[in-house]
């Protein structure tokens, strides 16, 4: 074994899933409309650079982040393309947006003068409020959105919003969701009714791409789907379309030990033997994004096609497995926290699941200290 395979700990990034994935969500694109994929939070744990290297290489030439800091990553990455930053930035920051070719959202009338004074050209997208009430200027305030188009300073390529609810599959929240569609699309018609040029419009995410694809738009900010995710494995049952996990999470097992019946292992010897146990340590812990809330059985990995419990407190660096039901395991094993091994699988939902959080935010916590390999 070469590479990352003699790592500590790493992740496995499936080329031909994340193709799979782009072809399914292209598959349900309205018309005139292309991806935007969402690469913040390194890539939902996956690797930005890495991800957006191969969207780059599949002809997708959008992608929207979180802060100004992870679309320069994206540039000094090589990433082309449009960049849309969703969220803050400080004013200071203009001069990067600039340099580094970036688009900025608008929050409010207000953050639009802030920028403007800047002096400096940028590119933006204007935010609308249709009903999530967190970020955007309110679609009712057309007089306000009107000043920000006529910002000397503000080039306006885009204007999007964000639908509030995350399961559109039942009936009530698909109703509120075409009733922001129909809110947004108004204020778009009055605004280039009065003459303002709007390039691009966009709503849609992953929930809505997959359940409510025909409020339409120009871009879709596919997210977790386009990791082969869903946030719960409720939502899975419901996906409509079939979607392959890009991610998988390994660790070296590096020490295999018995302890007797009786015996305490791992912090405060939470875990005490109820019989003659074989317990092997994987490299890896909650300071490489193992939930800790995994700890006492609670979560398992896959050792060699079995199930392997996770036993006492997962630590910062190390999680003790139970493999005395698997007898032909040994040191230098690989351990599957999130993957396939053998006939087993452990989903990123599964882990959701059991720590009671969904998908996003597990494989968000991913450290950037897990060597990534594309696969």
């Amino acid at each position: 074994m070469t590479g990352f395979y003699q790592g500590r700990a790493w992740i496995e990034l499936s080329r031909a899933a994340l193709r799979h994935n782009v072809e399914q969500l292209q598959s349900l694109l309205p018309p005139n409309c292309v991806l935007m994929p969402a690469v913040k939070a390194n890539a939902y744990g996956h690797g930005a650079v890495l991800i957006a290297r191969e969207l780059n290489a599949l002809g997708i030439n959008a992608f929207c982040v979180a802060t100004v800091f992870e679309g320069i990553e994206l540039r000094q990455g090589g990433i082309a393309g449009e960049i849309l930053i969703l969220g803050y930035t400080h004013p200071q920051y203009v001069p990067l947006l600039v340099q580094y070719h970036l688009t900025q959202t608008i929050l409010d009338h207000r953050y639009a003068l802030e920028l403007n004074a800047c002096g400096q050209i940028i590119n933006v997208h204007i935010k609308l409020d249709t009903g999530m009430h967190r970020l955007g200027e309110s679609c009712e305030n057309l007089d306000k959105i009107q000043r920000i188009f006529a910002c000397q300073f503000l080039r306006t390529t885009g204007v999007y919003t964000h639908l509030y609810e995350d399961d559109l599959t039942l009936p009530s929240n698909r109703e509120a969701a075409l009733t922001q569609g129909k809110a947004f699309y108004q204020a778009v018609g009055h605004l280039k009714h009065i003459g303002c040029q709007i390039p691009k419009v966009h709503i849609l995410a992953s929930s809505g791409l997959l359940h409510c694809s025909e409020i339409g738009g120009n871009y879709a900010r596919a997210g977790i789907a386009l990791y082969g995710q869903l946030s719960t494995n409720d939502e899975w049952k419901k996906a409509g379309v079939v979607l392959k996990p890009v991610l998988s999470l390994k660790a070296r097992i590096t020490l295999i030990r018995e302890i007797a019946q009786g015996e305490g292992a791992g912090y405060g010897h939470q875990f005490q033997a109820k019989r003659n146990t074989k317990i092997a340590v994987a490299a890896i812990g909650y300071g490489d994004g193992i939930p800790r809330s995994l700890s006492n059985g609670v979560g398992a990995a896959l050792v060699r096609g079995r199930v392997a419990p996770i036993v006492g407190r997962v630590c910062m660096d190390q999680t003790l497995l139970d493999v005395t039901d698997i007898p032909f395991a040994v040191s230098v094993d690989t351990a599957v926290f999130i993957g396939a091994s053998g006939e087993q699988e452990i989903t990123a939902c599964d882990v959701a699941e059991q720590t009671e959080t969904i998908s996003n935010e597990v494989l968000s916590r991913l450290s950037t200290r897990l060597n990534r390999l594309v696969v």
